[in-house]
């Protein structure tokens, strides 16, 4: 399974993740980012084209060297500098207050102490500064979250670990960071997939 995590995962991610109706959340989850920006599970760097001009650097923790070696041709072509410091979300390599906002997309599922990764996100972000997820997790219809109930354990050891049952806004609101924005749905598709699909859109603040 380490092989099937290590080089066929981030692969499938790459591909899966880059569909028009994801890459449109892509593009709205990114609007309003500014300044330095820190992006947990930078993957294959699908978020580098939707960035906004007022972004001036992204620093990126990515653990795989398959997804960052996919990211090169992106972070070639891309105004905005890349660097790549650490591997771990749950043990960030930055000082505290180093970033004006922080971006996590198709991520927090993955993560095993996601609870410790957000409070790290809440550490290195400057007061006032902001978080900005688009993420799956809980379905809030009984019936679908039977099924990713019963769907989570296959996910977590094919998926490199994903999560369905994850309630991300509320994970958000314990690490100390208040939405100011949230948008929940299932992306376009039929209902057997809404175990997959349901995600949450969302725009935290860390208390100035």
């Amino acid at each position: 399974m380490a092989v099937w995590s290590e080089r066929v995962v981030p692969r499938l991610a790459d591909r899966t993740l880059a569909t028009p109706e994801v890459m449109a959340l892509r593009e709205v989850v990114c609007e309003g980012l500014a300044g330095r920006v820190l992006e947990l599970g930078f993957g294959s760097g699908l978020n580098l084209g939707c960035l906004p001009t007022a972004v001036t650097s992204v620093d990126a923790v990515e653990p795989s060297d398959v997804g960052w070696g996919l990211s090169g041709g992106r972070r070639a072509g891309s105004p905005v500098p890349v660097d790549r410091i650490g591997l771990d979300g749950q043990r960030l390599a930055a000082a505290d207050e180093q970033y004006d906002a922080a971006l996590s997309t198709f991520t927090l599922c993955t993560i095993p102490d996601v609870e410790r990764a957000l409070s790290e996100v809440r550490r290195v972000l400057v007061p006032g500064g902001v978080f900005h997820f688009l993420e799956r997790g809980r379905s809030p219809d009984d019936g679908v979250r039977r099924w990713q109930r019963r769907m989570e354990p296959l996910q977590r050891r094919f998926c490199g670990g994903c999560h369905l049952t994850r309630d991300v806004p509320e994970l958000v609101r314990r690490a100390g960071l208040d939405p100011v924005r949230l948008d929940q749905r299932y992306l376009p598709g039929p209902a057997v997939s809404r175990p997959w699909t349901y995600v949450s859109l969302g725009v935290a603040r860390r208390p100035a």
